[in-house]
């Protein structure tokens, strides 16, 4: 990115100046100089097109991970009001609706499991189906894939996936309310019927971790984290079905907006009213989409937990916390002064919410809502707090970010080969496509170190502990 165009605030705040006669939001990207300069200037391309859009209310911004995406750019963070017209934008959720992290912390050292970790991640690659078009175990009625639409988590709790104690630990208790199974359309139900229970491909992953470093005593105690444990982290979405509900909507949506004159300055950012027709049954689509979600990650902590089981005595893993980055959502946020109602699109980006919040887990409550940033197979990840205080209305970056694209990943690193120097440097990776291996390489993605110190410099989240890779499964 050129930053000659932007106007430097402070060290982790940036705003691309608006020049006369411009008709347009405030555009607002965090993160430091090192991590802007590495993103592409379609980046602040599309982020300015976000602050054009009718209803926003306050800045279009970016979190410290941005990377260009479809319409929004991935990491982007809006805010509108459905009283003041605002809008809801298929490409300000993504395609993956609801893709998130499950985090789970086990009653494992390394020292327990590292006679094992191989047969480990040999259990978890056979029973975790990943990949293209992979399917599961589960193949549902349409009344069944309905049912999952309306109850997310919690249906999979009641056929025995999984324990009570993980619904208060699920973003929304594990069910989103809202969901219109009637909005999706028949071939989305056709897409996710055998695929509840599956990885999916591309940047999703299960990953056995290992706690290696503390930032934040106090509040990873309150999450149940000590140097040198276990845990897991499940990155996944809504599979095809959420894929289709944004194929499908972003026509619905681009005709409503040419119907009601909307002028859109890029196609890619198809909206509607929030209040309209069109922009409640994409509502109750996403919603449904999300649903499915929190229902597919829920069976995947169960098979998870199988696996663990199969092959170490005593394996216990426990809901740490489940949260969502491709949404939007009605939330209560602070605007000079008043409480206000808004529609907060998070594309690639985490909710935060700040220590006291009613809607976190009352264990987590004096710390913040727990925030992991998911970093590449090679590096490692992040769990951070919310702070009070957040300036986006309490986002966070949801991972490294793309440093270049999957084709030029492809004219880098060859799958074999870079599966190889991994198990040479103790990380065991599992995957169907070394094509899929060699996309997601490493070198790949930002760095994860800069994009969780700028997270915390922003004032977006604070750090808590650093996580590094042990054994990860991909499709």
């Amino acid at each position: 990115m050129n930053l000659s165009h932007l106007k430097q605030i402070d060290p982790y705040c940036w705003s691309l100046p608006l020049p006369a006669g411009e008709d347009r939001a405030p555009v607002r990207l965090y993160g430091s100089e090192p991590l802007l300069a590495t993103m592409d200037d379609k980046v602040l391309e599309q982020i300015a097109n976000v602050a054009r859009l009718p209803g926003l209310v306050g800045a279009a911004m970016t979190m410290p991970d941005a990377h260009w995406g479809y319409g929004f750019p991935i990491g982007g963070v809006a805010a509108f009001d459905a009283d003041q017209g605002g809008i809801i934008s298929a490409g300000g959720v993504g395609f993956d609706i609801s893709c998130g992290i499950r985090f789970l912390r086990s009653n494992l050292t390394l020292d327990d499991i590292a006679p094992e970790l191989s047969r480990l991640a040999d259990q978890l690659y056979r029973d975790i189906p990943a990949g293209v078009g992979e399917e599961g175990k589960l193949k549902l009625s349409p009344d069944e894939l309905d049912r999952v639409m309306e109850q997310g988590a919690q249906w999979a709790l009641d056929r025995g996936h999984g324990v009570k104690d993980d619904l208060p630990y699920i973003e929304e208790h594990g069910r989103m309310a809202g969901a219109v199974p009637g909005s999706v359309s028949p071939l989305a139900k056709k897409r996710q019927r055998g695929e509840m229970g599956t990885l999916g491909s591309g940047n999703h992953y299960l990953e056995v971790q290992v706690v290696e470093k503390i930032y934040d005593p106090v509040a990873a105690a309150a999450f149940g984290l000590h140097q040198g444990q276990v845990v897991v982290s499940i990155h996944c979405g809504s599979r095809g079905l959420g894929h289709q509900i944004g194929t499908d909507y972003l026509v619905s949506l681009a005709k409503a907006a040419s119907r009601l004159g909307i002028r859109l300055p890029d196609r890619e950012l198809a909206c509607a009213p929030i209040k309209s027709p069109e922009g409640q049954e994409y509502l109750g689509a996403m919603n449904a989409a999300i649903n499915v979600a929190l229902a597919n990650r829920q069976l995947l902590t169960h098979l998870a937990r199988q696996a663990f089981a199969h092959v170490i005595d005593g394996a216990e893993l426990e809901t740490v916390y489940d949260v969502s980055h491709n949404t939007c959502k009605l939330e209560t946020h602070p605007v000079d002064g008043k409480k206000r109602h808004l529609y907060i699109h998070r594309k690639g980006a985490t909710r935060a919410f700040p220590p006291g919040h009613p809607a976190i887990p009352e264990r987590y409550r004096e710390a913040g809502q727990p925030v992991i940033i998911g970093g590449s197979m090679g590096t490692g990840s992040y769990v951070l707090a919310g702070l009070a205080g957040n300036p986006a209305y309490a986002s966070a970056s949801h991972g490294a970010g793309r440093a270049m694209s999957r084709n030029q990943a492809l004219k880098h690193w060859h799958g074999r080969e870079l599966i190889d120097q991994l198990k040479h440097q103790g990380i065991l990776i599992r995957t169907r496509s070394m094509r899929g291996a060699a996309e997601e390489a490493p070198g790949a993605y930002k760095d994860v170190d800069l994009v969780a110190e700028a997270t915390e410099k922003a004032g977006l989240a604070k750090r808590v502990a650093f996580l590094r890779p042990k054994a990860c499964v991909k499709g």
